[in-house]
C-alpha cells in the first residue's frame, strides 16, 4: 500500500481534524505518519501512532511568549502579527527537517495544514503530489475584500518565504493544485463561493477523543435547557471580562437553564448552581445533550456544534474567527455579539433568542444535514487515495 506523511503545525484545531482522517487511510492498508512539533503532536495522537518529531524551535514556553505578546491585538493587526510572527518564522524553522523526514519516510503523498507551508514547500521541491487540510475554511472566503492589501501582503509573505530557498516561481502555499481538502460544506460558507474542481468539500472531520474522566453527568437537570461556554483553549485567559458577563447575563435564567463554562477556575469568582466550571470538558461527548453554545467562533467549535444541530451564539476575538461567525450568522444559525463589549442584557437576549426561536436550530439542522451528505473523513481519505 502507499505511505502518506501529515505535516501540521503545533495548534490543537489543526491537527485533530487530520486523526480521523489517518484512521481511515489506516484502515485501509497505508502507511501514516505525521510530523510536526512533538509537545503538541504527543497528547493529541492516539496511542500507537506515527509521529516523527522535528526540532521544536516553536516549544510550548515560545508559543505561550507569542500569545501574551499578541493579547488585545484584533483584525488587521493581528492577522499581521499571525503571519511575520508566528507562521512564516514557524515554516522557515521547519524546512530543513521536514526535509529530512520527507527523504527518510519517503511518502507518496503528503498533506499539509494551510498554516504550515513548509510541506508545501518540500512536496514542490520533491515533485511529489500534496494535498492542502484546510482546516479552517477562512482563508478560502473574500475576506479580504474590504481590505485587499491586508491579502496581497499575505501572498508576499509566502513568495518571499520560497524566496529564501531558493523557488524561482513561487505560488500560494495554502492551496495545492492537487487537492484542497475543506473541513467544511456550502451550506455553511454560503452558496455564492465558487471553487475550483479540485477542491473537496468533506465536512468536518471528527474522531475519538481522549476521555474526559469525572464529568459529573447527573449534574445535568432534564428538565432545563443546556448550554455551553467555550473560548477555546488559546483565549481562556483573555476571557475574564466575557465569562463574567456570562454569569451576569444568566443569573435571571437558573429556573431555565445550566451553563458549563470551559475555564480555569481561577477566572470566575463566584459560582451559581445551575453553573459549572470545568478546565476540560469531554466536548463530543456532551454535545448531543446541548440546546446551545456560546463560544468564539472557533472553526473546529462550530463545525462540532453544528454537526450536532446546535444552534449558537458567537463572539469572535481574532484570527480567523470574525470570518466563521459570519458564516455562522449568514446561514442562520447563530447569533454574533462583540467580545469586548456586549453587556449582559445582549448576551441574555442573543442567548434566549437562539434557544427559544426555532429558525436557528432549523438552520443549524440544515448545515448538521450537509455534513452528514459530504462524508467527513472517509470522503477525505478518498479523495486522498485519488492522488496515488
Amino acid at each position: 500500500m502507499s505511505r502518506f506523511l501529515f505535516v501540521v503545525p503545533p495548534f490543537a484545531g489543526h491537527i485533530l481534524p487530520t486523526l480521523a482522517v489517518g484512521q481511515q487511510l489506516i484502515d485501509r492498508g497505508h502507511t501514516i505518519a505525521w510530523t510536526g512539533h512533538p509537545a503538541t503532536l504527543g497528547p493529541l495522537l492516539p496511542p500507537g501512532a506515527h509521529v516523527i518529531p522535528i526540532a521544536a524551535e516553536f516549544s510550548g514556553q515560545r508559543l505561550a511568549e507569542i500569545r501574551s505578546r499578541s493579547l488585545g491585538l484584533r483584525g488587521t493587526a493581528a492577522f499581521r502579527f499571525l503571519w511575520a510572527e508566528v507562521l512564516i518564522p514557524l515554516a522557515q524553522s521547519m524546512v530543513p527537517a521536514v526535509t529530512a523526514v520527507v527523504d527518510d519516510f519517503r511518502p507518496d503523498v503528503l498533506v499539509v495544514d494551510q498554516q504550515a507551508p513548509a510541506g508545501a514547500l518540500v512536496a514542490r521541491q520533491r515533485g511529489l503530489p500534496w494535498a492542502t487540510s484546510a482546516t479552517t475554511s477562512a482563508e478560502l472566503t473574500d475576506q479580504f475584500t474590504t481590505m485587499p492589501k491586508v491579502g496581497a501582503w499575505a501572498r508576499q509573505c509566502l513568495f518571499d518565504f520560497q524566496r529564501d530557498f531558493a523557488v524561482a516561481e513561487p505560488v500560494d502555499l495554502r492551496f495545492s493544485d492537487h487537492l484542497v481538502l475543506v473541513f467544511s460544506t456550502i451550506a455553511l460558507l454560503g452558496p455564492s463561493c465558487e471553487f475550483p474542481g479540485h477542491y473537496a468539500f468533506v465536512g468536518p472531520s471528527i474522531g475519538e477523543r481522549a476521555g474526559v474522566p469525572g464529568f459529573p453527568w447527573n449534574w445535568l437537570d432534564p428538565h432545563r435547557a443546556h448550554v455551553l461556554v467555550s473560548l477555546g483553549t488559546l483565549n481562556q485567559e483573555a476571557g475574564r471580562r466575557f465569562f463574567t458577563t456570562v454569569l451576569a447575563a444568566i443569573a435571571p435564567l437558573a429556573d431555565q437553564l445550566q451553563a458549563i463554562i470551559v475555564a480555569p477556575p481561577h477566572l470566575i469568582d463566584s459560582l451559581p448552581d445551575h453553573v459549572l466550571v470545568r478546565e476540560f470538558v469531554p466536548q463530543l461527548d456532551l454535545l448531543p445533550h446541548l440546546h446551545a453554545v456560546v463560544c468564539h467562533a472557533g472553526h473546529n467549535t462550530v463545525c462540532e456544534t453544528l454537526s450536532h444541530g446546535v444552534p449558537l451564539v458567537v463572539a469572535p476575538i481574532r484570527d480567523d474567527q470574525p470570518v466563521i461567525a459570519n458564516q455562522v450568522t449568514t446561514a442562520g444559525a447563530g447569533i454574533r455579539v462583540h467580545f469586548s463589549r456586549v453587556s449582559a442584557g445582549e448576551l441574555r437576549t442573543a442567548l434566549t433568542t437562539v434557544l427559544a426561536n426555532p429558525s436557528y436550530r432549523s438552520a443549524a439542522r440544515r448545515i448538521q444535514t450537509s455534513f452528514t451528505a459530504a462524508g467527513g473523513a472517509a470522503a477525505a481519505a478518498d479523495h486522498l487515495e485519488k492522488l496515488l
